[in-house]
């Protein structure tokens, strides 16, 4: 029979998700104030008195979804069972955390031992032990400390000391992720001389593939100067475009040099497959290799995981890769109940889905593309394709595409269903949309690149308008009107253009046209503009610079009349109340000061009554707008 606390704990977690995943409580506190009022509240009261879990989970929504009024509702990722259990498993790691030292043991031991060996088995790699970590980083740093205690026999005790007479050297590709490098070495305390970049191949091969012939140099002459080689980064799937190393040459070069060779990448999911490429399942028998299953499976926060062999357990554990604390052990409960869900075929499956949305999926998984320009847009490469990959992410969210950067082909867009098919749900009709919509947005974003240089010029020849330049605009680009008036000083005209911009946005977003109208990107440095999407064939540009300038003056003009009617009815009133403070100091004179006391006054006034004479004064609002009077008594 299972634990009633365990089966309450499952129940709670399930009915925590359904209320996030609903927006139930979204729906509810629609006001957004009331949002703000309830976090306060919670806030304030903190201290005085726990919260019940509906209020928490109240407070933890709308944390999660606070800003969806303003910014648009943003698409989370799609959480199915085989997530849940992932998620149950970090709090059923708590509650067995508490258990009985010689229970937690046995249990935390199972839960690795069984682990890693369906990993091992799942990827082809025999006789390997497992190391499960959160940073998908901190594998590799293992791995390096682990090489440095088998080349330094006596690291463990001289520490550092033995690095100075030879010097360790990390190779990597220069197709690596960024940053890669850097971080092992601060992580090893090494100098970033300890890091070699190895460049990719120039005249034959993948462009993206590691030159192995120059790698051999490179070895040959650190060894020659007294350095010791000492670990090969290798890609099974490249971070940008998705290669593969030449992971059979590269291993002969590091038993030939006595080197680790580590492999990564999103390729290394393929080895679970009944058909595998042969240059990825190279990648068994080196010596580690780091897995990622969370994106692959669409599993929320597991960790990842990296596959190693080595026989001496004494290195092992001086590199961190072994603990006898049985808590560290539970970090692969959560992979441990996914995986026992999903069994072999499940997790097959999803792989095996996310590999057919591409045709060539036994080469690499991975679809790299980049709009090519004609000679009119050639100016524009970069915002060619970022324009291109965002509003594909945007329009066709399913699919996962996104922008990346890479060395020689520059702004690229990228579709790797490896990484995000099982986490969004990405199906063939998908796939499908991104195609169809591919072949509408390439006319229009062509079109869109042409005009962009045509809607500059036009707006350059106009006094009243300034063109603001902002390279990740998808669209003809951006103006400002800019008042013309050079009698007023520097705040006032700033929020005379404000207005005028803000009003003139108005005015254009009302016209009868398929153009997009905007305020400008989220992160613009330039305020108070106006940027205008893309465009099709048939826009006249000039017309189109003319309509702003047209509406901008217009909305500028009939500002001007207000302010000088406002001016012209403030001077009036100032000159009424002067009238009206000289008229009460000559009644003054006339009456005498005793007539001003009330009681003495009333007398004076009883006996001998003054004459008081009715003065007027009018003034006029821009010559017969019109005509106000000021009587005074």
């Amino acid at each position: 029979m299972m634990d009633p606390t365990l089966a309450e704990m499952g129940n709670h977690l399930s009915d925590a998700m359904k209320i996030l995943e609903s927006g139930k409580f979204q729906r509810i506190l629609a006001i957004k104030h009331l949002k703000a009022f309830l976090i306060l509240f919670l806030f304030l009261y903190f201290s005085d008195s726990g919260q019940d879990v509906v209020s928490i989970l109240q407070l933890v929504q709308n944390l999660m979804h606070g800003d969806d009024d303003q910014q648009g509702h943003r698409r989370m990722q799609y959480v199915g069972e085989q997530g849940h259990m992932a998620l149950l498993g970090h709090s059923l790691a708590a509650y067995i955390s508490v258990l009985e030292r010689e229970r937690l043991r046995k249990l935390t031991t199972r839960i690795l031992s069984d682990t890693t060996l369906w990993l091992c088995r799942l990827f082809r790699y025999e006789n390997g032990s497992a190391y499960y970590h959160e940073d998908d980083r901190e594998g590799l740093v293992k791995m390096c400390r682990l090489a440095i205690n088998t080349h330094y026999e006596d690291y463990a005790t001289e520490g550092f000391t033995l690095l100075s007479s030879k010097h360790p050297v990390i190779y990597q590709s220069a197709a690596c992720r960024p940053g890669l490098g850097q971080h092992l070495c601060s992580q090893l305390g090494l100098p970033l001389s300890s890091l070699c970049i190895v460049p990719c191949n120039t005249m034959f091969g993948s462009l993206h593939q590691m030159d192995v012939a120059l790698l051999d140099k490179l070895i040959r002459d650190d060894r020659e100067s007294g350095k010791l080689p000492l670990l090969l980064i290798a890609n099974a799937g490249t971070p940008g475009a998705g290669h593969t190393d030449k992971l059979s040459r590269l291993k002969e070069l590091c038993v030939q040099y006595n080197m680790w060779l580590h492999v990564e990448g999103v390729n290394l999911a393929t080895l679970v497959l009944g058909q595998v490429s042969s240059t990825v399942t190279a990648a068994t028998k080196c010596d580690s290799i780091t897995l990622t299953p969370g994106p692959w499976l669409g599993l929320p926060a597991v960790p990842a995981v990296t596959l190693y062999r080595h026989e001496d357990p004494a290195l092992s554990l001086a590199a961190g890769l072994t603990s006898s604390q049985p808590v560290e052990k539970l970090r692969a409960l959560p992979l441990w109940l996914s995986l026992q869900y999903l069994g072999h075929d499940g997790i097959l499956q999803r792989i095996k889905h996310a590999s057919q949305l591409v045709e060539d999926e036994l080469n690499s998984p991975v679809v790299v593309f980049r709009f090519s320009q004609d000679n009119s847009a050639r100016k524009f490469p970069f915002l060619g394709c970022m324009c291109l990959g965002e509003q594909l992410a945007q329009q066709v969210p399913l699919s996962g595409v996104d922008v990346v950067e890479l060395e020689d082909e520059g702004t690229c867009v990228r579709f790797s269903p490896l990484m995000t098919a099982a986490a969004l749900g990405t199906q063939e009709n998908d796939v499908a949309a991104l195609v169809e919509k591919l072949g509408e947005m390439i006319p229009v974003l062509s079109c869109t690149l042409r005009f962009r240089q045509d809607f500059k010029d036009e707006v350059l020849q106009q006094a009243s308008l300034s063109y603001i330049e902002d390279q990740s605009w998808p669209g003809l680009g951006g103006v400002r009107y800019e008042a013309r008036t050079t009698d007023l000083d520097e705040d006032k005209r700033q929020y005379r253009v404000e207005r005028i911009n803000s009003d003139l946005l108005k005015k254009l977003m009302e016209l009868d046209t398929d153009l997009y109208f905007s305020d400008g990107p989220e992160f613009c440095e330039e305020k108070n503009c106006i940027f205008i999407g893309m465009a099709t064939e048939d826009l006249d540009v000039a017309e189109l610079v003319e309509t702003i300038v047209s509406i901008g003056r217009d909305i500028e003009e009939s500002g001007k009349l207000f302010e000088n009617m406002t001016e012209v009815v403030r001077r009036g009133i100032q000159e009424a109340e002067q009238q009206l403070q000289k008229a009460n100091e000559e009644k003054l004179m006339e009456e005498g000061v005793l007539r001003q006391i009330p009681l003495v006054g009333s007398v004076l006034n009883w006996f001998s009554p003054v004459q008081a004479s009715v003065k007027g004064r009018t003034f006029n609002l821009a010559e017969g707008i019109d005509v106000l009077k000021f009587e005074m008594h």
